[in-house]
């Protein structure tokens, strides 16, 4: 099993760099068929601080994966490790393989921008470009992942992108209006949008609906599902109404004190929220702890 250690990039940063080269989709890239997420015997470190301990998780094609867990478990660490963020940080290192479709994404011979343009992340909080307007933040990750399209086809990938993100039709008269203005929610939804444009076959989600609204919480969740029937979603929740809701399938992280984070138990959602096989788990799923 071989370590991998943390680059000297600037830890803040939540988007892509530049790709060495770029990418000419040769018009509207055709949709990717949906993947299969696999993580293996992953471990991870802060320093000497070991956070999570040999997990293991299939994160099945074109379902809902949610994380769960007290705080500290280790689930973001993990989520982030999925696309290749974990390495942004200082002293940060990590073992084991993220295959997505039988490939790893760490393998020395794939650059960090093939992770990145193939498993999309959104944030606990919206991140809009403030100084961008609503069309431009939707296509910024294009030249940040170096992809491009011809630019008689970039308006038709903002309203499909808006649309697949249920937004198009609350902003399709203002796009030229900077993100920045739009409510929270609308902020989460353009930034689902802008992972969307750069066509990834999974998307993970850090606690997207934390900060939001009941409203709009309901209505990201049900983008979620009509989402799931092209692209591979992993969502970390504390929610676990919202667990029960949106995912197909389900992770139990936990760790005890002074451990590091392991899976307690996974599997199908409606069976570990009624039936769960480890008591921790349905102390955890029935408000005991955590």
């Amino acid at each position: 099993m071989t370590s991998r250690l943390s680059t000297d990039v600037d830890p803040t940063t939540t988007l892509p760099p530049y790709a060495e080269g770029s990418v000419d989709t040769g018009g509207t890239q055709a949709p990717r068929e949906l993947a299969q997420l696999e993580a293996r015997e992953i471990t991870a470190w802060f320093g000497q601080h070991k956070v999570l301990d040999r997990v293991s998780l299939t994160m099945p094609a074109g379902e809902i994966t949610a994380l769960i867990g007290p705080s500290g478990c280790g689930k973001s660490t993990f989520l982030r490790i999925l696309n290749r963020m974990h390495e942004l940080v200082p002293s940060a290192a990590m073992a084991g393989e993220v295959r997505l479709d039988g490939v790893d994404i760490y393998d020395p011979q794939r650059k960090l921008t093939d992770a990145r343009r193939s498993i999309g992340m959104v944030f606990q909080k919206p991140n809009p470009f403030p100084a961008m307007s609503i069309r431009e933040n939707v296509i910024a990750g294009l030249k940040l992942t170096g992809t491009r399209i011809p630019k008689s086809e970039k308006e038709e990938l903002v309203e499909r992108s808006l649309t697949r993100a249920g937004l198009w039709k609350e902003v399709k008269d203002r796009l030229d209006a900077p993100g920045g203005g739009l409510s929270g929610g609308q902020q989460q939804r353009l930034c689902i949008a802008r992972s969307l444009a750069i066509k990834p076959q999974v998307l993970l989600m850090d606690e997207p609906c934390s900060a939001l609204d009941p409203t709009s919480t309901r209505v990201i969740e049900e983008t979620m599902k009509e989402l799931a029937t092209e692209v591979t979603i992993v969502i970390v929740t504390h929610n676990m109404q919202q667990a029960a809701r949106v995912s197909d399938t389900c992770a139990f992280f936990l760790a005890a004190q002074g451990t590091p984070g392991v899976i307690v138990e996974h599997g199908d959602t409606e069976a570990m929220f009624s039936s769960p096989q480890d008591k921790r788990t349905s102390d955890y799923v029935n408000g005991r702890f955590g």
